[in-house]
C-alpha cells in the first residue's frame, strides 16, 4: 500500500513545477517512504501537465476551477494513506518533510505548518497579509473552531485520508484552507503544528491570490459555518 501521496494543485506552474517535484522526489528516495506525486492540474494552458509527467509525477485533471476543487479531485485520487499538500510555486519545502509524516504516523489527523514559527523569506509575504489578514483571519478561526492552529493559511498540511474524506469537504475556492482546519477541529481529531518555512514565490510575482477576494472568502466561511 502507498503510504504518503504528495499533492499539489496546480495551474500554469510551469516555471516552478519541476523543482517542486525535484525535491518530492529526493525526500521519497532518501527517506524510504512508499509514496507517490500527485499533479491536480486545474486547466493549465501551458506545459505544467507534460512536465509534471516528464519528472516522473502522476496527473490527475480537475475540471472544475478552483484551489479547492483542485484538491478535493486530489483527495480522491489519491493512493496514498497520508496526503501531504503544497503549493507548487517554490514557496515551500518538499525535501524536508519527516515532522509531517512522523505526526501523521503518531495518529494526529492534520498536520499543520506555521509560517510564523518556521521563518518567512524576505519578500515572501506582502506586508498586509504578514501583519493583519492572516493574523486576523486565523485568530478569528481560532475562536470559531475552538482550536489551536495558528496559521490558518499555511499552505503545506497533512492529513489522513480517509478522515479527511469522512468530512464532506465542499469548498472550492481558497476557503477550502479554512473548511478543512475547522471541520477537522469540530470532529474532534488531534491537530499538530510544524514550523516550516516560506520561501519567495519563484514565479515572478504572478499570484493566483486575491487579496481582497479571497479573503472575503475565508472571512464568510467563518461567519456563516453551521455544524452538521
Amino acid at each position: 500500500m502507498t503510504e504518503l501521496t504528495i499533492l499539489m494543485p496546480c495551474l500554469n506552474e510551469e516555471k516552478t513545477l519541476a523543482f517542486c517535484i525535484g525535491e518530492a522526489k529526493k525526500y521519497i528516495s532518501e527517506s524510504g517512504i512508499s509514496a507517490e506525486i500527485l499533479i491536480a492540474d486545474n486547466g493549465s494552458t501551458d506545459r505544467s501537465p507534460e512536465i509534471a509527467r516528464e519528472c516522473g509525477a502522476r496527473v490527475v485533471s480537475v475540471a472544475k476551477k478552483g484551489y479547492g476543487n483542485a484538491l478535493i479531485g486530489g483527495i480522491n485520487a489519491a493512493e496514498g494513506r497520508y496526503i501531504i499538500m503544497g503549493d507548487c510555486d517554490k514557496s515551500y519545502d518538499f525535501y524536508h518533510l519527516d515532522g509531517f509524516v512522523a505526526k501523521l504516523r503518531e495518529g494526529y489527523g492534520l498536520v499543520m505548518g506555521n509560517r510564523f514559527r518556521g521563518g518567512i523569506e524576505k519578500g515572501a509575504m506582502p506586508f498586509s497579509h504578514r501583519y493583519l489578514g492572516v493574523p486576523v483571519l486565523s485568530l478569528l478561526g481560532r475562536l470559531r473552531f475552538k482550536t489551536k492552529v495558528g496559521d490558518f493559511h499555511c499552505g503545506l498540511r497533512g492529513f489522513d485520508r480517509e478522515k479527511a474524506l469522512a468530512l464532506g469537504l465542499s469548498c472550492g475556492g481558497m476557503e477550502f484552507a479554512t473548511e478543512i482546519i475547522g471541520k477537522f477541529s469540530l470532529s474532534g481529531e488531534k491537530i499538530a503544528e510544524i514550523p516550516t518555512p516560506l520561501r519567495k514565490d519563484g514565479r515572478n510575482g504572478h499570484s493566483h491570490l486575491n487579496t481582497i477576494r479571497d479573503g472575503w472568502r475565508h472571512l464568510k466561511y467563518i461567519l456563516l459555518f453551521k455544524s452538521e
